[in-house]
């Protein structure tokens, strides 16, 4: 042996032996990795593997697919030989599964569509606006991430918002809530959490803006959030990682000592009200319709930090946390001030959990769950099993009653492998999503609870999606009114269903329409439209468009700067520093031709967009001083900046706006210090 490899650690030899592997050994590692997953999900008793897929050819199987997916750089071979799927339709074509009537997705040149629909944009950090059923793309809100288009994050507002919310770089919106009011949307806010930063914003939908992000203290991520329904008197948030409380170098190589938090936010100020200690690892929350229990599906609660530890057991605990009853120690003054937040112990050992009423309910649910959502008459919540294909349906009123918190789960249907999301039409049918599978199942809630657990009896149909659905939401299903028509599988993978764009594909929105119930393989649910959409949407949320009322220009009363005029279109020092600049701004000139001031003045800019016709939106831009404002009609924004450079600096309007648009320009002459 030389003396390089005895030097060399056991880890980088490993690597080593990997950056050597072919690509066939890499994925026939990959593949036996799967096969030990699939097995202890299917268990000793598994099935034989399904019928081939014809749509494939060359007796390419389900797995294999599922297998494909997973393993880096083998998805082309299996997928890339289907010219079509196993339902025959191509990108943007209807489908006929032998259901009633479908309406038509494709909404005329000029016409509006029916639903609102509100995508969290992953890692863009951002909100996305799209029309249902036309999937067309409408507008971006900004949230966690600067946007120049927008403005966003160079006025001195939103880059102030953000800087107190941590001011990190990026971040990684998750799951968007709408607001309500008696169990309906109200069309107010949208609530979205930060995954990447453990923050929670929240967008008025009047103006369509993030007006407030709280960066919440003891938590590093935050995966689920939720209103509290029915009148949105909490915002709640889980934190995903655990980490010692306080995180300040104790215990780091203590995970037993390690926490997750259910943090409670209030609406209106976005302030943290208090947050609870529990076991596990949280992961989605939903709320009950009556204001009384919230349940967050948990993973890891077997509290490990390698994969083989946190996967190890078959059941992970559901929390319900009974909201009143935290409160109430809240305002006892039950509890421990830290980094200025109240936290409550809800683990398992706390005495808050002793006796018949306990402030968290920790129900044991298979295995690794994912996910939970509420039945929109509040009477059930479904938990997924990600690595168990049943979902387990919780009665939410044995919640408070139940001796043994296993008593609670009524119904466990089989419904197939990698259960993640569920989702309700208001006809008593519930879809979930299977990421293994490709597949999103229909099957009947009530049919499910009478049924024996492990039953696949309550299965009414299965429709094939493109590739490894994540979330699904069928419009307003999540609400007390869900209208039973559309669903959006939101798939992970595209793989072929698009022109190649280079080693990171679009994500595929499919367009489903569930407004019929048949008796046939995919119980009436019907493929009608593919959307390639920029990584990675993580989930969806739809209202009616009437419930939603943005305005078509600001309102003055809205914001605090002052309306600047034509007529007060001014420069006024403030000292030998500091100077103000105000200026008007419309088609196509600025209040002010130019401007001056001194080499190193620090400027404050207030700049109004004096138009009163909607969709008239001009910029205001300096780039040399990073300047970018956007202003639509009647806003009104300010930014601060150091005139560092002396020289001439024109400023330009970045909206196209009339047929003078180019020359609509003004200067800011920067004079020497000396």
């Amino acid at each position: 042996m030389s003396t390089d490899e005895i030097d060399t650690p056991a880890e980088e030899q490993g690597e080593e032996e990997r950056e050597h592997k072919t690509e066939e050994e890499l994925f026939a590692e990959h593949e036996q990795q799967l096969d030990e997953l699939l097995a202890d999900v299917e268990g000793p008793e598994a099935p034989d593997p399904e019928p081939t897929l014809p749509s494939l050819g060359g007796g390419v199987t389900r797995r294999d697919v599922m297998k494909a997916g997973a393993a880096v750089g083998a998805v082309g071979g299996l997928a890339g030989c289907a010219g079509t799927n196993s339902l025959g339709n191509s990108s943007d074509t209807e489908t006929d599964n032998g259901g009633g009537d479908v309406p038509d997705h494709k909404v005329p040149p000029g016409e509006h569509d029916e639903y609102y629909g509100f995508w969290s944009g992953g890692h863009a950090g951002d909100i996305r606006v799209y029309g249902i059923p036309s999937m067309r793309q409408l507008t971006r809100i900004p949230v966690f991430n600067r946007e120049p288009a927008k403005g966003y994050g160079f006025d001195d507002g939103t880059d102030q918002m953000l800087e107190e919310a941590g001011d990190y770089t990026w971040g990684d919106s998750h799951h968007p809530n709408l607001s309500e009011t008696d169990g309906k949307y109200d069309g107010e806010y949208i609530f979205v959490n930060d995954k990447a930063n453990g923050r929670v914003a929240r967008v008025n939908l009047t103006y369509f803006e993030t007006d407030a992000i709280v960066d919440i203290p003891n938590v590093q991520s935050v995966h689920g959030c939720c209103i509290q329904s029915p009148d949105t008197d909490y915002v709640f948030a889980n934190s995903e990682f655990r980490t010692p409380i306080p995180n300040d170098g104790r215990d780091v190589n203590n995970p037993e000592e390690y926490v997750s938090v259910f943090t409670a936010l209030d609406p209106e100020s976005m302030d943290v009200l208090w947050q609870v200690e529990v076991d596990g690892q949280l992961d989605i929350v939903d709320s009950d319709k009556d204001g009384r229990w919230v349940l967050a599906s948990s993973y890891n609660d077997e509290e490990g930090v390698e994969i083989e530890e946190m996967t190890k057991n078959d059941r992970d605990d559901l929390k319900a946390f009974d909201v009143p009853a935290i409160q109430e120690l809240v305002d006892a003054g039950e509890y421990e001030e830290i980094n200025g937040v109240p936290v409550v112990d809800g683990t398992k050992s706390s005495p808050h959990n002793e006796g018949d009423n306990p402030i968290v309910r920790y129900i044991p649910t298979p295995k690794s769950p994912h996910c939970v959502e509420v039945t929109p008459d509040g009477k059930y919540g479904m938990v997924a099993g990600k690595l168990s294909p049943t979902v387990s349906i919780v009665d939410i009123e044995k919640l408070g009653t139940a001796d043994d918190p296993a008593d609670t789960i009524v119904g466990q249907p089989k419904v197939g492998l990698g259960p993640l999301h569920t989702t309700y039409d208001g006809r008593g049918h519930a879809y979930t999503s299977l990421f293994i599978d490709s597949q999103v199942v229909k099957w009947d809630i009530e049919a499910a609870v009478e049924a024996e657990k492990g039953s696949e009896e309550p299965i009414l149909g299965k429709i094939d999606v493109h590739y490894n659905p994540g979330h699904i939401q069928a419009v307003q299903g999540m609400s007390t009114e869900p209208t039973g028509d559309w669903l959006v599988a939101l798939n992970k993978l595209s793989k072929d269903r698009f022109l190649p764009v280079g080693p990171i594909y679009p994500d595929n929105d499919q367009l489903i329409y569930i407004g019929n119930d048949e008796d046939n393989e995919t119980g009436g649910m019907e493929l009608v439209a593919d959307h390639p959409v920029y990584p990675e949407p993580h989930d969806a949320i739809f209202a009616h468009k009437d419930k939603i009322e943005p305005a078509k220009t600001w309102n003055k009363e809205d914001y605090d700067e002052e309306y600047v005029t034509q007529e007060n279109s001014r420069v006024e020092r403030v000292d030998d520093s500091t100077v103000e600049v105000y200026a008007s701004v419309k088609r196509s000139e600025y209040g002010l031709r130019d401007f001056t001031v001194q080499e190193g003045d620090e400027v404050t800019l207030t700049a109004t967009n004096i138009e009163g016709t909607q969709d008239i939106v001009h910029g205001l831009a300096i780039p040399e001083h990073d300047v970018n404002l956007a202003l639509a009609p009647q806003d009104t924004r300010q930014v601060t900046f150091t005139a560092d450079e002396p020289g001439v600096y024109w400023i330009y309007c970045t909206y196209f706006c009339s047929a003078l648009h180019l020359e609509m320009r003004s200067r800011m002459i920067v004079e020497p210090s000396e």
